[in-house]
């Protein structure tokens, strides 16, 4: 199985989140639960969906380019 990742800092947001989180199998759950906890998101079948379409292959960089 492939290491994915999905990082908050390329998503704009309030709180300027710097949390990247990279796991195998386990990415989605923890995903869901920093975006529910966090972000104050519901935790529904579209977040699942949304979420899983940003996951990356790999490990997150240590910082992002500046665009």
């Amino acid at each position: 199985m492939t290491r994915k990742y999905i990082d908050c800092r390329e998503f704009p947001s309030e709180m300027n989140c710097s949390v990247a989180i990279s796991a195998d199998s386990e990415l989605l759950e923890a995903a869901v639960q920093h975006a529910v906890s966090v972000h104050r998101h519901a935790d529904s079948p579209e977040l699942r969906a949304q979420l899983s379409q940003l996951f990356h292959e790999g490990s997150p960089p240590e910082a992002l380019p500046r665009a």
